[in-house]
């Protein structure tokens, strides 16, 4: 007789937990459902629109608080919780920036100044030929400093694009770079094969832009476009850019 009611008592917990189960499985049916990732497109990005101001994007959290570059005048900042700026670099940007400058402006008043003509003694003429072999000398320092800071800036660049972030130049963002699980809405992110970028683009006009990178207009943003990078047939970046914007 004891063994019957014990047995009863296990059989009716066993349909409570089960019922349990039922009823907390049909009160909220799409609690594991996974969000909708965001798409990096017309609208922007994480709260980032194009062409708001630097003040406002920083203002809303989603950016990290110091620059990563401020190259050419032009500010670029990581997203929160992204690579954190690099003394190093930044500093050598800047001597290399510097120099560039001041060699171009030197060499840009030479060029502006006639040129003094030989003289007719024999001390002039060497006189003449020492100051052509010093401009000679500052012509190729010059091109060799623009040539260094260009090498910066592509520097520069490729680190951004890796790592996403937004770009800010006098009037605003001019360039906002996806993270690498970005994607637009047509599907494409870095890892996208070239055919499956072109499949995406073509029919919309995509053209390879004077530095070398994939271009196609932002829908709805006059003057913005969608730039990819491709390493051999995969993207390897994704941004969308004002090619026009200023950086000072």
């Amino acid at each position: 007789m004891t063994r019957r009611r014990l047995t009863g008592v296990v059989l009716v917990a066993t349909v409570v937990v089960i019922g349990g189960v039922a009823c907390s499985s049909e009160s909220s049916p799409d609690a594991a459902a996974p969000a909708a990732p965001e798409v990096f497109g017309p609208a922007g990005y994480r709260g980032l629109t194009l062409g708001m101001a630097k003040d406002a994007a920083l203002g809303g959290g989603k950016l990290a608080t110091a620059p990563t570059s401020t190259l050419d005048g032009c500010t670029d900042f990581s997203y929160a919780g992204g690579p954190a700026p690099d003394p190093a670099r930044m500093k050598a940007e800047a001597d290399v920036e510097t120099k560039a400058k001041e060699l171009n402006k030197k060499a840009d008043e030479l060029e502006a100044d006639p040129e003094a003509k030989p003289g007719t003694s024999a001390e002039e003429s060497a006189e003449s030929a020492g100051k052509s072999a010093k401009d000679a000398q500052l012509f190729a320092d010059a091109a060799q400093a623009s040539a260094d800071l260009a090498g910066k800036r592509e520097e520069r660049d490729k680190a951004f694009a890796v790592a996403g972030g937004a770009s800010f130049g006098k009037d605003g963002l001019r360039e906002l770079a996806a993270p690498s699980d970005a994607k637009t809405a047509e599907g494409i992110g870095v890892g996208s094969s070239l055919m499956e970028l072109k499949a995406a683009y073509d029919a919309k006009g995509m053209k390879v832009g004077d530095n070398g990178r994939f271009q196609v207009p932002v829908d709805g943003k006059p003057g913005w476009v969608y730039e990819f990078t491709v390493n051999g047939d995969k993207v390897g970046s994704v941004s969308m850019i004002d090619p026009m914007a200023k950086c000072a």
